[in-house]
């Protein structure tokens, strides 16, 4: 919502159908035996399967009883264990102007040892994250697979200023048209726009980017309406953007930028949430709440700093500079209003998630890690995963706005997504069943990201090497 906007304030992206770049080739076949298979896209579990793996790719997947394991293949027995799809996560920014020094070397990894085999990045330095990407797939370093967007569509605020970095001016119709094109012409796989980019702006921007063949993503831009997103094609939505002031009866006020949060939940008119909410279904528009970093931004003033057990994983210059500074400037909008109607808030945006659910719109899992203050890389998709199942999703619905849904909203339903033969060989492989309790999804005793094999021992080592880069970063 756009009251919530400048407080919960995240960013935005583009997709249609993303090349994923190629996976480097695996060292060596893999097998991983008596394994419990959940297919989230399908609903589906396998019981007692030995899946092999094989330079980088799924070679089989198999009843135990009938597979014989390749010669000299590493073997994972993983009786009473629990095989899922690498998770996505569909919101983050990882190379971010000057906020988060040493990023390569705590972001990246952190998302592997937590399982997050891809990343949709939703604004950020295009070089940095290019290179990145190239360094991944060719083995270098460990990371996720990536999709980006490169810098985000923004309007400057008073005093010619751009609140975030990696943001491209656009301040008329005309420049919206050439950043598309430039942006296009630099490679990258969708266009993110973000919230105070004007509304001829937005719509200039919006036909530029279908025009080239790229999807437009992001914020409902504050003078822009939510039908409008809709009619212009927008592919996915964050953070809730424009539901609620569409719901209102004063939405009006709120595109003038004279309404607020006691006004929003005091006027909502259910005829007018249905009608949205049956638009967005059938036109397919998909939702990525960012509930991780809703609830944080909504009770930020909450936050124990001193008390965070992930605090080892973070950079000082994150947390004394970049979060403070974050914070500082969401705090004055923050506690104009009380906690309990703050409260009342957010129990609305678990409330909308279901409704939209159930009316059939599409959600993807993303946490705005690494922006949102203690939104932690990896860490914060598992949190994510559990607020959707507290929004009324079962868990195995949960698991699929972060496996097969991603894949779906990607077009790459043949690369990516499952776990079946051919498809790419991201997994988790969890020590206990998420299916009855969605927070099982931590428990994690290896993952296999482009068919290499990450035990417990390698990701505590991995662990344990971010913290110590942490420590370095200034």
């Amino acid at each position: 919502m756009r009251i919530l906007s400048r407080l919960v304030v995240a960013f935005t992206t583009t997709v249609m159908c993303f090349a994923l770049p190629t996976p480097s080739r695996a060292q060596s076949t893999v097998a991983i035996t008596h394994v419990t298979v959940i297919n989230p896209g399908t609903s589906s579990v396998l019981f007692d399967q030995t899946v092999v793996i094989t330079d980088g790719t799924i070679a089989s997947v198999n009843p135990s009883q009938s597979v014989a394991i390749p010669k000299g293949a590493p073997v994972l027995e993983a009786r009473g264990q629990y095989l899922i799809p690498g998770l996505w996560d569909m919101h983050v920014h990882t190379a971010f102007g000057d906020w988060f020094p040493g990023g390569r070397d705590v972001i990246l990894p952190l998302f592997i040892a937590n399982g997050v085999t891809g990343v949709r990045d939703m604004g950020g330095d295009l070089p940095v994250l290019f290179e990145w990407r190239k360094q991944i797939a060719a083995g270098e370093i460990a990371g996720p697979r990536m999709i980006v967007s490169g810098p985000m569509l923004d309007g400057y605020l008073p005093g010619n200023k751009l609140r975030f970095p990696s943001s491209v001016p656009i301040t008329t119709p005309e420049s919206a048209l050439a950043a598309v094109d430039s942006l296009k012409s630099q490679g990258v796989d969708f266009i993110k726009v973000q919230s105070v980019i004007s509304h001829d702006a937005y719509l200039a921007a919006a036909a530029e980017a279908h025009k080239q063949n790229l999807p437009i993503v992001g914020h409902v831009p504050d003078k822009v309406r939510i039908s409008e997103t809709i009619a212009a094609g927008q592919k996915s939505i964050e953070h809730l953007m424009g539901i609620f002031e569409g719901c209102s009866t004063e939405e009006d006020k709120f595109i003038r930028g004279e309404g607020n949060l006691k006004l929003l939940l005091s006027t909502t008119d259910q005829s007018r949430c249905d009608a949205i909410i049956h638009s967005l279904a059938q036109n397919q528009v998909w939702q990525c709440p960012t509930l991780a970093w809703q609830r944080g931004g909504t009770f930020l003033d909450q936050l124990d700093w001193d008390h965070q057990p992930l605090d080892k994983y973070v950079p000082a210059p994150w947390r004394n500079i970049t979060w403070r500074r974050f914070a500082d400037e969401m705090m004055p909008d923050l506690k104009r209003d009380p906690l309990a109607l703050r409260q009342k808030y957010f129990k609305r945006n678990l409330q909308m998630v279901g409704a939209m659910h159930r009316a059939g719109v599409p959600f993807l899992a993303g946490t705005d890690a690494a922006p949102g203050i203690y939104v932690m890389p990896g860490f914060s998709l598992h949190d994510e995963l559990a607020n959707f199942v507290e929004a009324g999703f079962t868990p195995m619905e949960a698991l699929q706005t972060a496996t097969s849904l991603p894949a779906k909203f990607l077009g790459q339903e043949k690369t990516v997504g499952s776990i079946e033969p051919g498809k790419a060989a991201d997994a988790v492989l969890l020590t206990a069943n998420p299916l009855t309790d969605i927070r099982n999804t931590r428990k994690i005793r290896a993952v296999v990201a482009r068919g290499r094999l990450f035990d417990r021992p390698d990701l505590d080592a991995m662990l344990a090497a971010v913290e110590a880069a942490a420590k370095k970063a200034k």
